[in-house]
Order: structure tokens, then sequence, then C-alpha cells
């Protein structure tokens, strides 16, 4: 009597724990239809944030608010947590196919589109800590960003010192870099240097030039410093110079310089991060005798 007493305590046992495991299965998956409505992008990501881990929301963060813009960017994490035709996966019906548990605060979804969720428990609740892996990907662009901001920054500190002084000077000189190349410790491209008077919200040209040709870095890892500027020369010198510094980048750089559309899409974006930078009250900027172009 006794040992049937027992198997039906043990089964009743093996009950509850068995309902116990499919219920807490049946929340994780409730709760990752839940986070799928909160999938971050540029636009919402603040409306986000109580749904995400913080370390996942920070590296998100910097990628889409507090790295500079520039034409050398590709601005590919617009296309991060989007279905195949562009629309935000916050915004399209989202299945969670399956959900596994590797521990008592870590949790994989596996969603339609192939997508993967991973969660993590974290004060009381179920957060988002990633999305396809992107966490690490933000993190590479990061330390990738950063880098190139230092080698365009010391690109713009040789700039100021050596080559505007050249010029007739305003109140501001700002440096342009249309970058047609990097390799290693070289830059190749067409770097240009423009004073200008602010006059109200608007930037007037005062002077400027371009300065092409292949700069040389040094100290890479650690404070970059250009070491070397070898420019194309003038008039008839153009383009031997150009075609032997540039070499097999020379195409490149020549669609690029050539073209008045992108060199002017280029300055005016490295203003508007320069602006931002210096929080100035500024809307457009002009040249001499040209209309005013909007910011």
């Amino acid at each position: 009597m006794k040992s049937n007493n027992m198997k039906r305590i043990i089964i009743c046992l093996v009950i509850a724990v068995a309902l116990a495991a499919c219920s807490k299965v049946q929340r994780l998956d409730e709760r990752a239809a839940e986070l799928c409505r909160y999938i971050p992008n540029p636009e919402s990501l603040e409306s986000s944030r109580g749904y995400l881990t913080e370390d996942f929301f920070a590296v998100l963060d910097t990628m889409f608010y507090r790295l500079p813009s520039h034409e050398a960017m590709d601005h590919e994490y617009n296309y991060w947590f989007v279905t195949d035709d562009g629309t935000p996966l916050a915004q399209s019906p989202c299945e969670v196919l399956t959900v596994e548990q590797s521990d008592d605060t870590h949790a994989v979804a596996t969603l339609s589109g192939e997508h993967r969720l991973a969660m993590e428990y974290v004060g009381g609740e179920w957060l988002m800590a990633d999305l396809d892996d992107r966490k690490a990907d933000a993190a590479r662009y990061i330390v990738i960003n950063r880098r190139e901001q230092a080698v365009r920054q010391a690109i713009s500190d040789y700039l100021l010192r050596e080559i505007a002084p050249q010029y007739l000077q305003g109140e501001i000189c700002v440096p342009c870099l249309m970058i047609a190349h990097e390799a290693d410790s070289c830059v190749w491209g067409n770097f240009l240097v423009f004073w200008y008077n602010q006059v109200g919200d608007t930037f007037k040209t005062v002077s400027g030039g371009s300065h092409p040709g292949k700069i040389t870095l040094r100290d890479m890892d650690a404070n970059p410093q250009v070491a070397q500027f070898e420019r194309v020369g003038d008039g008839s010198l153009f383009e031997p110079t150009a075609r032997r510094i540039f070499g097999e980048h020379y195409d490149v750089f020549q669609n690029m310089n050539a073209n008045e559309s992108v060199r002017e899409a280029v300055r005016r974006e490295q203003l508007q991060e320069y602006i931002r930078r210096q929080e100035l009250p500024v809307r457009y900027y002009q040249d001499y005798g040209w209309p005013a172009v909007e910011l």
C-alpha cells in the first residue's frame, strides 16, 4: 500500500515538474512574442529601451546616434532588423517558432524569417539581449569607425595647420575630406579646405581649395599623425602625377573628383557634422555668386 502511494506521489511530482516546465516555456514564448514588437531601429530605439538589456541598448545607441556620419559610411544599420521588403521587423507579423533556454538567465527564440532573438533574464524579467548577432557586429563597427575618425581628425588637423594658412582667412576653417581609398597607414583622396564667415544662419565662403594626393600616417594604433603628404601636381602635371600617386585607385579618384554633385554632397555632409559638434545655429552655406545651399 505504501509502495503504491509512493508511486502516485512520484508520478504527481513528475507531472507537476512537467507542467511547470511547459508553463515556463509558454511564458518564454509569450515574452519573445512581446519583445518582437520592440525590435529597434534608428527611429524607435528610445521607445524600445525598456525591453533591451543595458549593453544591447548602449551599443545600438552609440552606433545609431553617437557616431559621426559622412560619405565613407554606408549606413548599413538602416537595413538591420527589417524584412526583405525593408519593413521594420517590429511592424511586421513576427511568429515565434521555438524557444531554447540554455540556462536560468539565457534563452534564444527562433523567429519566422530565420531570425534569432536572444533573451536574458535581468532584474526579474526577460529582455532582448541581441538579434541575429548584431550586438557583436555593432561593437566591431564602432571600433572601426572610431579608428577611422582618429585618422580623419589627424588629416583635418594637418590641413588646418599646414594648408589653411595659405588662403585668405575667414572666421572658421572647415576641412573637407573626399577619400578615394584607405589601406594600412595610407589615405588617397582629395583634401579640401574652406574658410567661412558666419553671417546669421549662413556660412559665407571666403576662400578655399583642393589638394589631391596620398597621405601617409604614423602611430596608427595610438595617436595617428600625418607623416607625409604626396600631392598631385598642377596644370600639365596633374594627370601624370595623379596616375602615379593614385595608381589602381585613379579611376575612383577621378570619378569622384570630377562629379560636382558628389563633391557638394560630401561637403554638405561634413559641414553638417561640424555644425552639429560645434552647436552652431547655421542652416546654409553660400559660395560667392551662388545661391545659398541648405544644410
